[in-house]
């Protein structure tokens, strides 16, 4: 499972519907709106 780094809920990387990748990682997401405001600013949500 991953962690989405935006809200921090738990995702299975399977079936997760939303993905992004930065600096070669894959994040998940369990909705697009984090996906959306990750997207925007990936760094504010990888400094927590």
């Amino acid at each position: 499972m991953a962690i989405d780094p935006v809200c921090g809920m738990e995702v299975d990387e399977m079936t997760a519907k939303f993905k992004s990748e930065y600096k070669g990682k894959a994040y998940y997401f369990c909705a697009p709106g984090c996906k959306k405001m990750f997207d925007k600013d990936p760094e504010k949500y990888l400094k927590k």
